[in-house]
């Protein structure tokens, strides 16, 4: 018996890919099936594994993707959170990396997910009168003109120059004198995390069997020839089996890890690369735009990021846990120390509401400097059945994808149509014009503030009717979490039924950005949202009380991690939280192969 292959259109408005825990049930019994075998399986469930199971599954491909813990739990909730063109690499001279990028950045703007991806406008400040104007307002203008050579609108503005005295009026927080004006160009920025599981939420629509806490322990073989994978279900405690015609591997960070389970010698190198950022109040300084800074060792962003600002990000080499980087109190100095050179009224640590730390996944290269490590991503035929990804960056997620597939299905037999996903809209997208032009008609039916419906205009798109109808049934939905007034009960609820959270860090952490935003990082919030999401998974007090407590001691943790000098030092304390898991044995749930990008 075989695996159903995915049907030509998607029930997209009968199920919107629906990840709850009945969806993952059954998903993993599908998988699992006797006789049972898939055309793609994929490995790692951060932004490249999502989109290779989007890319195979609109192919008509039968597809899985297993992810060992939760979607975008690795690199891909803890980036930069902007899609853009890369202007650093314009004098770098890698003019097709950036035009490939600014072309994705339009698709994602302007067809893919207009509810996700929203313009933002950054300050590219001079210091030299004449001639850095000059040679920097040509970058911006090759900028420009490569972001409209993809046959669509590119979705932001032409850049323009900002004189001294304009930059005075419009950025009253930099400091006097820093700056003799600049340039302002645009990119746009993503919730990254909402993105990926945005992605496997689309995947699922097209029939893609999606299964988080689920880690990949080793190959099946016959011969030279990867048939399959064993797999172990941390959840339950259960062990399995997936067949399929091709694997896709796109663990990132631990992609070397997994290599090593097939018992080849690896092809390519992927060194992991630590960026720290912090989340400071927007009124901590004024200005309209976003600013991008040069270091001496690379460019340091501060972005705006809603009633935030993000300031990162450092660039140093890690060699300790994947699943749990660490900031130090160097980190969090480095990067006060800079973005303070520019600004009128410096910042403090008293500042700083959150910090998170996340490792980029770089293709390893002579260079002994991460920093200047390739972006560019590799696609490779490890062994026959076996097809590895890595490298590149949030922005071109769907250029690796459709690579990778190709690879895969170049070793199949049969015609297999190529890829479509530069026309498949994400889940949300398709009437989310529409949806925010009666905005305030679905605040007055829900009974809520027009401003919140637009908060989860921009989150959930079109899916925002959804939550409404929660609120409309459940009136105390509406009501925001304690320490977190940018989130509503209901988006708790929605993220345990529908997008696959299956612990309260998956809820604080990633469908929300309580975890990072709020200024005791959702100790406050912790409790309530548990209790909510028991309501949805069936918890009982104990467990409920277990998560958070879970929950409790990980803020603990990273807090005193802060503290410290040294990875080494932040890396142990950071690991004295134990991590979270389900009914099975707890020490299965650390990071392993299977981790997502």
């Amino acid at each position: 018996m075989s695996v159903r292959k995915n049907s030509q259109s998607p029930a997209v408005g009968e199920t919107r890919g629906r990840l709850g825990p009945g969806d993952r049930a059954a998903a993993i019994a599908a998988m699992r099936e006797t006789g049972a075998e898939l055309d793609v399986l994929v490995i790692g469930g951060g932004i490249t594994g999502a989109g290779v199971a989007l890319d195979a599954a609109t192919r008509g491909l039968s597809t899985g993707i297993l992810e060992a813990r939760d979607w975008a739990s690795g690199t891909s909730s803890r980036s930069s959170k902007l899609v853009h063109g890369g202007i650093r690499y314009l004098e770098q001279m890698n003019f097709s990396l950036v035009r490939e990028a600014l072309v994705e950045r339009g698709l994602l703007l302007q067809r893919l997910a207009p509810h996700l991806v929203h313009p933002v406008r950054f300050l590219y400040p001079v210091t030299v009168p004449v001639v850095e104007r000059c040679y920097v307002g040509a970058g911006m203008l090759l900028y420009d003109l490569f972001a409209r050579t993809g046959g669509r609108p590119p979705g932001v503005p032409w850049h323009r120059h900002v004189s001294r005295r304009r930059l005075g009026r419009e950025a009253p927080g930099l400091r006097r004198g820093a700056f003799r004006g600049g340039l302002s160009y645009s990119d746009a920025q993503v919730d990254d995390a909402r993105l990926v599981s945005t992605v496997v939420r689309t995947a699922a629509a097209y029939g893609a069997l999606a299964a988080n806490r689920v880690r990949v322990e080793g190959f099946l073989r016959v011969g030279e020839r990867v048939v399959g994978v064993r797999a172990h279900d941390l959840e339950t405690g259960e062990r399995f089996e997936v067949r399929a015609k091709q694997v896709i591997n796109a663990t990132g960070v631990w992609t070397d890890d997994t290599q090593a389970l097939v018992g080849e010698r690896s092809t390519f190198r992927v060194r992991a690369s630590k960026g720290i950022h912090l989340v400071v109040p927007r009124d901590r300084f004024r200005s309209e735009y976003g600013l991008l800074l040069r270091t001496e060792k690379s460019v340091l962003f501060v972005i705006p990021w809603g009633r935030h600002w993000l300031v990162g990000t450092t660039d140093t080499d890690w060699e300790l846990d994947k699943a749990h980087p660490a900031a130090t109190a160097a980190d969090i100095d480095y990067l006060l120390e800079h973005v303070n050179t520019v600004l009128q009224t410096p910042l403090t640590r008293d500042d700083v509401e959150g910090v998170y730390a996340g490792l980029r996944p770089l293709l390893a290269g002579e260079s002994d400097e991460t920093s200047k490590l390739s972006r560019e991503h590799l696609v490779v035929h490890a062994v026959p059945g076996l097809v590895m990804v890595a490298g590149g960056k949030l922005t071109t997620y769907r250029v690796m994808a459709k690579d990778a597939v190709d690879e895969a299905v170049a070793a199949m037999e049969g015609r297999i149509p190529g890829s479509i996903t530069d026309d498949v809209p994400l889940v949300g997208a398709e009437g989310y014009r529409a949806a925010w032009n009666r905005r305030a008609r679905s605040a007055k039916v829900a009974g809520v503030h027009v401003d919140r419906v637009e908060h989860l205009l921009r989150r959930y798109g079109a899916l925002t009717d959804d939550l409404l109808a929660l609120v409309v049934e459940r009136p105390e939905l509406g009501e925001a979490l304690p320490g977190a007034d940018d989130v509503i009960g209901a988006e708790i609820v929605y993220a345990a039924s529908h997008e696959g959270a299956l612990h309260l860090d998956d809820v604080l952490a990633r469908r929300t950005r309580i975890s990072i935003e709020a200024w005791d990082r959702g100790v406050s919030a912790a409790p309530v949202a548990a209790e909510l999401m028991a309501g949805v998974l069936g918890w009982d007090a104990t467990r409920t009380g277990r998560e958070v407590e879970r929950y409790l001691e990980r803020v603990a943790a990273e807090r005193a991690s802060q503290q410290e000098l040294t990875d080494e030092a932040a890396d142990r304390v950071r690991l004295e939280a134990p991590d979270f898991s389900g009914s099975a044995d707890e020490s299965d749930a650390q990071g392993e192969p299977g981790e997502a990008r």
